[in-house]
């Protein structure tokens, strides 16, 4: 999509780029079936690709067959969509440009190894601002003082999804957990299945389905111009009233910060089904943009949750550490000393126990007797659990 921006609840204008995603699974779990689905959908970017690839390829064979006293031919204005997963940063920074000036076009990169992404951002040092400016559609610029160097600062309005195993992915992430980098990529965790000795079977795609297919993908192509879906961002503000209770229950954080930027991830992600839908919003879809919310954060904390507590063991243990909820992990009736023993086990601050009990009274999750000094859960949480 070019040439649209969405409203979000906070009144800023977003285009509908800077999506990123890494799907996760153990080695052998079926991640490759992700990479033909990729194909499958991105067939017309391939076929526009080759076209540029012709004469990007001419290009250099006269550039080749080229005397040095001889005038060397202008490099042609080529803009690839669907650029191969192994690119070197000077090859994206090129095409960025490229797709900039032939029409603000977004560049849509599938990794099937998390590594991949240090060679597009130039190293690993760079992954971190490089993936935020691709997230926050930021300028990426870059001066060379030789004319064989790529020199220009276009606005990065690229896509991107990653597949890896959750050894790669934790190393990979290990060093931006709280840089911003963590939070603003989408996680999708696909757990160990049973050893059930069957081979999965390969399907095809039908003609039916890619004629349906390109009746979607004219839909993004034509969307052009400013657009609020009203629902949508009702529901959105809805999930983030919903994130600060799931924090102020765990008393996390870590988990609240890690919310704010799945909330616009699932939402860049409603608008995308919303165009899809010949611009309707349906309850259906509400219910998937709750789901990614929920999904990520989950996938996260799977994955990361020891490291972001400053552990480093492995991921089975990690999946057992996350954010819990301890007003379940209390009696119906508990006193104040109960709730700083239970932080304590879990490793947080007794000075916080009054501030957390002030909260749920505040939202209604428990009432206090002044006269005993006891806090008793309410019906409102109990019943709404």
């Amino acid at each position: 999509m070019s040439g649209a921006e969405f409203q979000y609840p906070d009144l800023s204008w977003k285009e509908l780029c800077g999506q990123m995603a890494n799907l996760v699974a153990e080695s052998g779990g079926n991640k490759g079936q992700f990479s033909n689905l990729v194909e499958a959908i991105c067939r017309d970017f391939r076929q526009h690709d080759e076209e540029e690839l012709k004469k990007l390829v001419e290009w250099q064979k006269q550039m080749k067959t080229k005397s040095a006293n001889k005038e060397k031919p202008a490099r042609p204005d080529v803009a690839f969509w669907f650029p191969p997963s192994d690119v070197t940063s000077a090859a994206f920074l090129q095409n960025a440009m490229a797709c900039e000036a032939l029409g603000e076009r977004t560049q849509y990169l599938n990794m099937p190894e998390v590594e991949m992404a240090d060679r597009m951002c130039g190293g690993h040092k760079q992954i971190s601002q490089m993936l935020r400016n691709i997230y926050d559609r930021q300028r990426a610029g870059a001066l060379r003082a030789t004319a064989e160097g790529i020199t220009g600062n276009p606005v990065l309005r690229a896509n991107l999804t990653i597949s890896s195993t959750p050894f790669a992915t934790r190393k990979f992430y290990k060093n931006d957990l709280f840089n911003g980098t963590f939070g603003r990529m989408v996680f999708s965790y696909k757990a160990r299945t049973s050893r059930d000795g069957r081979i999965p079977r390969q399907g095809k795609y039908s003609e039916e389905f890619y004629r349906k297919l390109d009746e979607y993908l004219v839909r993004l192509d034509i969307c052009k111009g400013r657009f609020i879906i009203g629902h949508l961002n009702k529901l959105t503000d809805s999930l983030a009233q919903d994130m600060a209770t799931l924090a102020d229950l765990t008393d996390d954080d870590v988990l609240w910060d890690a919310s704010k930027r799945a909330l616009v991830s699932a939402w860049k992600a409603g608008c995308v089904m919303w165009v899809l839908n010949g611009q309707t919003w349906t309850k259906s879809m509400g219910e998937v943009v709750e789901w990614l919310v929920y999904r990520d954060i989950w996938s996260k904390m799977q994955i990361f949750s020891d490291l972001l507590k400053d552990g480093d063991i492995s991921t089975a243990d990690a999946s057992k550490s996350g954010p819990k909820n301890m007003l379940d992990d209390l009696p119906n009736n508990f006193n104040e000393a109960q709730l700083e023993a239970l932080r304590t086990q879990m490793g947080k601050s007794k000075e916080g126990t009054k501030n957390q009990l002030y909260k749920w009274v505040s939202r209604g999750f428990i009432s206090k007797s002044e006269g005993s000094g006891l806090y008793t859960k309410t019906e409102l949480y109990i019943n709404g659990k």
